[in-house]
C-alpha cells in the first residue's frame, strides 16, 4: 500500500455531540438563579440574618452551577477504527499491564484472578503483553492464586479465542452463560461443548482451590521452594518480593499468554509507603528493568477487560493523531456490572460520567480516573509534548539521571531508551529472571530516598486522589487526553453496595480533593504558571468542589427547620410573585435532570435514587471529608486510606441501605430527627394561633418552609426507616444518642426564640 494512502486510513474519529437543549436549560437555570440573587439583595434589609444566610448557599450554589455548565458545554466523543491499525503502523507497541490489590478480604483473590484472566485473553498479540500484580499485602493466598490461575490460562485463553469469546472475565462468563451456547456457528459442535463443560470444570475446581486457600492460615502455607518468601512475611513489615509466575518466551506453550508478575513491595513500620500512589511507582520501576513497554495500562482488581479488543482501540486514540500532543494517555469511564436495578446507592455514576464526562472530553480531555487508563511511559517519566530534547530530564548527565530516577543502571538505561521516544522494542527474547534482582532493589521502601518519584516523576505523592494530581500534572505539561466510549465496555467493575461501603469510598475522595486543592497542585496555580487550559482548570475545580458543598448544603438543609423553630422565613409567601423565582427553579431543575437520566437510559426511580443518596453523601461522605481535609492541612491528623470492599455479603438484601456506627451517620440522623422536631413545633404554633400555612403568620414560615422541611425528609428517606429497622438496617442507638445530643444544642441555641 502506497504511503500515502495508509497514512490517509483514519484511526479515530471526533464526532460532536448536539445538546442544543441542555444548553438552553442550563442558561435557564443560571438565569433563575441570578434571579434569586438579585431578589435577595434587593430584599435582605427587610429580613436580616436568615436571608443573608441564604444568599451565601445560593451564590455557592450559583458558582457550582456555573462550573457545571462549562463542563458539560461541549459534549464529544470519538470514533475509532481498529481494523486500520496494521496498516497504518508497522507493528504494535508493547503494553505493561498493572493491576494492583491490597487486601484479601476486602478484595478477595478470585475477583483479582478474574481480572487477570480477563487481560491475558484479550486480543492483542501475547509477545507485546506483560501482566503485574501489586499486592500490597503480600498474601501468599493471593499468589497461590494467580500461580493457580496461569494453569487454568493455559486452557482459558486458547478456548477465548478458538471460540470468539466475547466476555473473557470466566466468573461472568460462566455464570451468564448457563449454557454452551455462542454466536458462532460452531458453538453446535460436539468439541465446542466438550470443551465448554471441560474449562467450566476446571474453572470450579480453580473456584474451590482458591477458597481453600483463603481459609487457611498464615502458617499453614504450602513449605515449598516456591512459597518460600512468604515465611517470615508480615503484613506491612517484608522486604520486596517478585515472582515471575509465568514467561512467555520460546520453550512456552504454542497458545501461551502473556508475562505474569507478581510484586509485592517492601512494606517497613517507619516508612510510608504512599499508598496506591507508592503502588504504582513500583510497578513502573520494576517493569521499567523486565520488560519497558512504551505504553502502560493500569486497572483495578476488579476491573476486568470486558470488550476483548479494548487493547486495539486504545492504540486507535493514541496514535490516531498526527502530533502525540492531543493524547498523552486514554480514560475508559468506571462502568460496572452487576449492578442493582435503578442504582438505589448512586454508586453507578452513569449520568456523571456521560454528560460531564463527555463535556470534558470536548476540553483538555478526561481526568485520569485511577483504572482503566492507558499511558505513555515517557509521560510518567516526566517528558512534555514534542520537546524531548527541551526537557531537563532529557539532557541529563548519568550523576544527574541518579538524583531523578535512583541509582539502578539498569532502570536509568530504561529510562534512556523511552525517553529517546522509541516505541519499538528489541527483537531479542526478555530473560525475566535475570531481572528479578533488579526489580527487588527498585520495589524497596528506600530506593525513592533523595530521588523524584513521586514528585516530579511517575504517580505524584500529597493526596489520596493520586490519579487526579497525576492527571493534572500531565495536562499542565499541554498534554491532552483523550476519553474511549465502546459498546461493548471496555472494563467493567463491582460497584459497592449498602450504607457504609458506598460512603466510605465518597469519603476517601472527599478527603483527597480537598487535600488536592490546597495543596501544591492547585488546578488555579497550574492554569496561571504553567499550561492547563483555563476551561479545563474549571472543570478539576468542579470536581474539588464536592467536598466544599457539604458546609453550605447543610447550613441550606437547617434553614427549613430553623424557620419553623424561630418563626422566621427564608423564602416568598406563596401569595408573592417572587415564589415562583424558586419555584420555577426547582420544577425545571429536576425536569432537566430527569431528561438527562432519561437521555441514558435511566428510569425514574434511578433519577430519585441518585437525587437522595445526593443529599445523604453531601452530609455524611463529603462533610466528613471536608472536617477530615481540613485537618489533614492543618497537620492535626494524618491520611488514612480506607479500602471499599469488594465483595458482597450474601446475608444482607442488597437493596436496603445498611447503618453501623460509624460516625458519618450522626448529620444525616440528626438532620432527620431536627426538621421533625421543627415541623411538631411549626404544626404546634399554627394551632395555638390559628395561622394559615399560606402565609404563615406575618414573617413566619409558610408553604415554602413546610415543602422543603417535607423534601429533606424524603431524601433522608433510609435514615427515617432506620429509626424503625433492625440489625444492620437500624440505626445504631449510639449513632442515636450522638445525633440527640446535636439536635439538642440545635434547640437549644434557639430556644428563646422558640417562645
Amino acid at each position: 500500500m502506497p504511503m500515502s494512502t495508509r497514512d490517509s486510513l483514519p484511526l479515530q474519529e471526533r464526532v460532536p455531540l448536539n445538546n442544543t437543549l441542555q444548553r438552553a436549560s442550563d442558561l435557564i437555570i443560571l438565569f433563575h438563579l441570578i434571579s434569586l440573587l438579585y431578589y435577595r439583595l434587593i430584599s435582605l434589609h427587610f429580613h436580616g440574618f436568615v436571608w443573608l444566610l441564604s444568599f451565601i448557599c445560593e451564590s455557592w450554589f450559583t458558582f457550582v452551577w456555573i462550573l457545571y455548565t462549562n463542563a458539560k458545554w461541549n459534549p464529544v466523543t470519538y470514533k475509532t477504527y481498529p481494523q486500520n491499525l496494521l496498516k497504518r503502523l508497522d507493528e504494535l507497541p508493547a503494553v505493561d499491564i498493572f493491576v494492583t490489590t491490597a487486601d484479601p478480604k476486602l478484595e478477595p483473590p478470585i475477583i483479582t484472578v478474574n481480572t487477570v484472566l480477563s487481560l491475558l485473553a484479550v486480543e492483542y498479540p501475547v509477545e507485546k503483553l506483560a501482566c503485574y500484580v501489586s499486592d500490597d499485602a503480600a498474601s501468599p493466598a493471593t499468589f497461590y492464586s494467580l500461580v493457580q490461575a496461569s494453569k487454568f490460562a493455559k486452557l482459558w485463553v486458547p478456548f477465548c479465542k478458538k471460540y470468539d469469546v466475547r466476555v473473557r472475565a470466566p466468573s461472568v462468563y460462566f455464570s451468564t452463560q448457563c449454557s454452551p451456547s455462542v454466536s458462532s456457528a460452531r458453538a453446535l459442535s460436539s468439541d465446542f461443548r466438550n470443551d465448554w463443560n471441560h474449562v467450566k470444570d476446571e474453572y470450579e475446581k480453580l473456584c474451590q482451590r482458591i477458597a481453600n486457600a483463603c481459609k487457611e492460615k498464615h502458617d499453614d502455607v504450602p513449605k515449598t521452594d516456591e512459597f518460600a518468601d512468604f515465611s517470615d512475611v508480615e503484613r506491612g513489615n517484608h522486604p520486596s518480593i517478585v515472582k515471575v509466575i509465568w514467561e512467555n518466551n520460546k520453550d512456552a506453550m504454542e497458545d501461551g499468554f502473556p508475562h505474569l508478575i507478581y510484586v509485592p513491595r517492601e512494606k517497613r513500620p517507619r516508612h510510608s509507603h504512599h499508598f496506591k500512589a507508592g503502588a504504582m511507582n513500583v510497578l513502573t520501576r520494576v517493569s521499567g528493568v523486565m520488560t519497558n513497554a512504551p505504553l502502560m495500562l493500569n486497572v483495578d482488581c476488579d476491573m476486568f477487560a470486558n470488550n476483548p479488543e479494548v487493547f486495539l482501540h486504545g492504540m486507535c486514540l493514541l496514535f490516531g493523531f498526527s502530533d502525540e500532543v492531543h493524547c498523552g494517555y486514554v480514560q475508559t469511564f468506571q462502568q460496572f456490572y452487576g449492578g442493582l436495578k435503578d442504582d438505589p446507592f448512586g454508586n453507578q455514576l452513569v449520568v456523571l460520567q456521560y454528560k460531564i464526562g463527555l463535556g470534558i472530553a470536548g476540553l483538555q480531555g478526561p481526568f485520569y480516573g485511577g483504572t482503566g487508563c492507558f499511558h505513555r511511559r515517557k509521560i510518567i517519566y516526566g517528558s512534555p509534548p514534542n520537546l524531548p530534547h527541551a526537557h531537563r530530564y532529557d539532557v541529563l548527565s548519568y550523576k544527574e539521571s541518579k538524583q531523578v530516577f535512583g541509582d539502578c543502571r539498569e532502570l536509568l538505561d530504561s529510562a534512556a531508551h523511552i525517553r529517546s521516544a522509541n516505541m519499538k522494542t528489541s527483537g531479542k527474547l526478555i530473560d525475566l529472571s535475570a531481572k528479578i534482582e533488579a526489580a527487588k532493589q527498585l520495589a524497596s521502601c528506600t530506593y525513592e530516598f533523595n530521588t523524584s518519584w513521586g514528585k516530579e516523576i511517575g504517580w505524584l505523592y500529597g493526596a489520596v486522589v493520586e490519579d487526579l494530581i497525576t492527571g493534572l500534572k500531565i495536562q499542565s505539561m499541554g498534554w491532552e487526553s483523550k476519553c474511549m466510549t465502546l459498546d461493548p465496555a471496555p472494563f467493567l467493575g463491582i460497584a459497592p453496595t449498602g450504607g457504609p461501603a458506598s460512603l466510605t469510598q465518597y469519603k476517601r475522595w472527599a478527603t483527597g480533593l480537598l487535600e488536592f486543592l490546597l495543596g501544591p497542585y492547585n488546578p488555579l496555580l497550574a492554569t496561571i504558571y504553567k499550561s492547563l487550559r483555563f476551561r479545563q482548570c474549571l472543570t478539576y475545580l468542579l470536581i474539588n468542589a464536592w467536598p466544599l458543598r457539604s458546609p453550605f448544603e447543610l447550613c441550606y438543609t437547617l434553614l427549613p427547620a430553623y424557620c419553623f423553630l424561630t418563626n422566621t422565613s427564608f423564602l416568598p409567601k406563596a401569595s408573592e410573585p417572587a415564589i415562583m423565582i424558586p419555584l420555577g427553579l426547582m420544577v425545571i431543575y429536576n425536569v432537566a435532570t430527569l431528561m438527562e437520566y432519561f437521555e441514558c437510559g435511566l428510569s425514574v426511580r434511578a433519577w430519585w435514587n441518585n437525587q437522595r443518596m445526593q443529599r445523604i453523601i453531601v452530609l455524611t461522605s463529603w462533610l466528613f471529608g471536608f472536617i477530615g481535609g481540613v485537618l489533614k492541612t492543618m497537620g492535626l491528623s494524618e491520611t488514612i486510606f480506607e479500602l471499599t470492599r469488594k465483595d458482597q455479603n450474601s446475608d444482607i438484601d442488597p437493596r436496603r441501605f445498611t447503618f453501623d456506627s460509624s460516625p458519618m451517620f450522626v448529620p444525616g440522623t440528626a438532620v432527620v430527627m431536627v426538621n421533625v422536631v421543627a415541623l411538631v413545633v411549626g404544626l404546634v404554633r399554627m394551632m395555638v394561633n390559628g395561622e394559615d400555612v399560606e402565609e404563615g403568620g406575618g414573617d413566619g414560615p409558610g408553604l415554602g418552609e413546610l415543602v422543603c422541611s417535607l423534601w429533606v425528609l424524603l431524601s433522608f428517606w433510609p435514615f427515617v426507616k432506620g429509626f424503625f429497622g433492625r440489625g444492620c438496617y437500624g440505626i445504631p442507638w449510639v449513632i442515636v444518642f450522638k445525633a440527640a445530643v446535636l439536635v439538642l444544642l440545635f434547640l437549644q441555641i434557639f430556644a428563646k426564640c422558640m417562645i
